[in-house]
């Protein structure tokens, strides 16, 4: 995969992109990061790439030319059947891991960080997606790019050594992750249920998936409505719910 990101900014990124398993990404050669300062492309004398906006308001705007130029510049260099233009917005489609696990799929991804107090409209119609991270308001994109490197680079094959990992995390299976223990068994009078010193890996898979559940009804029951319960899930949350009410 290839991912570029259109910023201001480039200087927030290098360590990030240089750590942990981002960096290890790029080491297998699974990934390639290009920073692109769009102000660069400004076809203005003194660079700029924000004016003010059309009716009044206060802030400044970004201008379409420089990141229509730097859109073009890049695909025209770079081959790739599938790609992807992302918009990182706070108007954009809620980030989720399926999201993620779809743009895994891709060989080319440019994202585009916005500043300032927005977009100039016409900057939509580059754009493929339209993602935002959250309800809040950042001062640029640039974080939010890097929300969705790290959970897009992680799950591409050999990344993380173990392509199994990122199968049972919370939101891949729809649900929050089961908890987990290490040693010691006994820690400070807080013990690891018995289930999981067991070796029977039949109990301790049905322990898990049971906990899973249970974390998720009590934490996350939004995750629940889409979710393809069986019938001994409706009975294991029919005692959870009369336990709430006693």
């Amino acid at each position: 995969m290839r991912i570029d990101v259109l910023t201001l900014f480039p200087e927030m990124f290098p360590n990030v992109l240089g750590t942990s398993i981002l960096e290890r990404a790029r080491e297998r050669k699974a990934v390639e990061y290009h920073l692109v300062n769009f102000r660069e492309y400004s076809d203005d004398k003194h660079r700029t790439v924000d004016d003010y906006p059309y009716g009044g308001g206060a802030g400044m705007v970004l201008k379409p030319q420089p990141i229509y130029d730097a859109v073009a510049d890049i695909t025209n260099k770079v081959a790739a059947e599938r790609r992807r233009v992302i918009l990182l917005c706070p108007q954009g489609e809620p980030y989720t891991q399926k999201k993620a696990e779809e743009l895994a799929k891709e060989e080319h991804l440019i994202l585009i960080c916005g500043h300032y107090e927005g977009f100039d409209e016409r900057i939509r119609h580059l754009a493929t997606d339209e993602i935002s991270i959250g309800d809040y308001v950042l001062t640029g994109g640039e974080l939010a790019a890097m929300v969705i490197i790290d959970s897009v680079v992680r799950l591409l094959p050999g990344v993380l050594g173990n392509d199994a990992s990122h199968v049972e995390e919370s939101f891949s299976t729809g649900l929050l992750e089961h908890p987990h223990y290490t040693r010691p068994a006994d820690f400070r009078g807080m013990k690891v249920p018995e289930v999981l010193l067991s070796g029977n890996h039949k109990k301790i898979e049905e322990w898990r998936k049971k906990e899973a559940l249970k974390r998720t009804f009590l934490r996350r029951p939004d995750l629940l409505k889409d979710y393809p319960l069986t019938d001994e899930e409706k009975k294991w949350i029919g005692e959870w719910e009369k336990e709430g009410k006693t």
